[in-house]
């Protein structure tokens, strides 16, 4: 049974391309996963140093600085990276993965103590936040701040509020507190850098803090909620994981694929470029087609099917290439944490209520993920 819409289908097998406009400017979509996965790599024909013009759409309305490293290109996306990297990769640590795994196991006791819950903002919200805490290596009731904010801080830009303020002015005050007392975490690792022998500037610094709570909370939130989405409608896929709890990797990496929540992502051409059919003036863009590669017939049997078992399975979910994500550890100790505690103690997930978010855009729709998901846990 397909239960993967692909919108990108037709595109993708006619022309490889699709050239959708987007604020304004048409850009062709790159679909293919080999064509994908080469552009990624190719930096200096489709180029990341693109101050605000990497998300589609841009972001010049909701933040006031370049989000690094990802907004740069090698070398100095390199080095960018390896000042932040050892805080990402702590999702490693033993330490991490033990607070991760009791973070999953209390929020599903809350969780199955109630007669419903909504997902999106009382379950994944909530560990998305706490668990980044231990990432950051920060108090974990700094997560009750970003609790606070709800799902949309990223995108405020009404109701008394400019470019993101509510995340900036944190971020500075953060830094701040940085500066004069620092410590171990994260925000004390950034204020202490040195790049290229000098330290880094207080724009820089947010540029790398605008990044780690904008890439790794819609992603995490979105992953949570249509897992669970997934398995109120296959309950034979909790059985199936509880049969063998090896199976939990290759099922995480399977959700991953189908769900993911970013559907592409910008490039800039710095000259004059041909993109299989489609010109490309100099400094117009084009972007990486993630959601399209993941469903290629070329790479994937039967790519609109979910098969937990998959193997192998080479999605792009989290990019190819230099901008290879940050989040990923992060990302999959999460997923894997909590399909091996849903299989351990649930039977059952039923669907009460959904309300199914879709990307809409003037050549394709796309369901990605839910504004709001109410479920009841019916314990083992």
């Amino acid at each position: 049974m397909s239960d993967i819409p692909d919108p990108f289908r037709d595109a993708r097998n006619r022309d490889g391309v699709l050239r959708c406009p987007f604020q304004g400017e048409t850009i062709p979509m790159i679909l293919r996963h080999a064509d994908v996965r080469e552009a990624a790599r190719d930096w200096r024909t489709f180029s990341s140093d693109a101050p605000f013009r990497v998300p589609i759409p841009s972001e010049e309305e909701v933040r006031t600085m370049r989000q690094l490293p990802i907004e740069t290109n090698p070398p100095e996306h390199t080095e960018y990276r390896a000042i932040v990297e050892p805080y990402f990769q702590r999702a490693k640590q033993p330490e991490v993965i033990a607070k991760v795994e009791a973070l999953i196991a209390e929020k599903l006791s809350e969780a199955l103590g109630r007669e419903s819950i909504e997902v999106v903002n009382t379950l994944a919200l909530p560990i998305q936040s706490r668990a980044l805490t231990y990432l950051l290596n920060v108090p974990e009731s700094e997560a009750d701040t970003w609790i606070g904010w709800g799902i949309h801080v990223f995108k405020v830009t009404g109701g008394g509020f400019k470019k993101g303020t509510v995340l900036e002015d944190y971020l500075h005050a953060q830094f701040d507190r940085a500066e004069a007392n620092p410590g171990d975490d994260f925000f004390s690792a950034l204020t202490k850098a040195v790049y290229r022998g000098r330290r880094l500037t207080r724009e820089e610094m947010m540029g790398f803090g605008n990044l780690t709570f904008a890439g790794g909370r819609d992603t995490i939130i979105h992953s949570i909620s249509s897992i669970m989405a997934y398995f109120g409608s296959h309950p034979e896929a909790l059985d199936y994981l509880r049969q063998d709890p090896k199976r939990i990797v290759h099922a995480g990496e399977e959700f991953f694929r189908v769900y993911m929540p970013l559907t592409h992502i910008g490039r800039v051409c710095p000259v004059d470029t041909e993109v299989h059919g489609a010109p490309v003036k100099a400094g117009g863009r084009v972007s990486l087609g993630w959601a399209s590669a993941n469903l290629d017939e070329t790479v994937f049997d039967a790519p609109r099917e979910v098969r937990l078992d998959r193997k192998p399975n080479p999605h792009l979910s989290f990019g190819f290439g230099p901008h290879l994500c940050l989040g990923a550890p992060h990302a999959r100790l999460i997923v894997r944490s909590l399909l091996l505690d849903l299989a351990k103690r649930v039977a059952r997930i039923t669907v009460l209520e959904a309300r199914e978010q879709v990307e809409r855009e003037a050549r394709y729709e796309r369901p990605n993920g839910y504004a709001s998901l109410t479920v009841r846990l019916i314990p083992r």
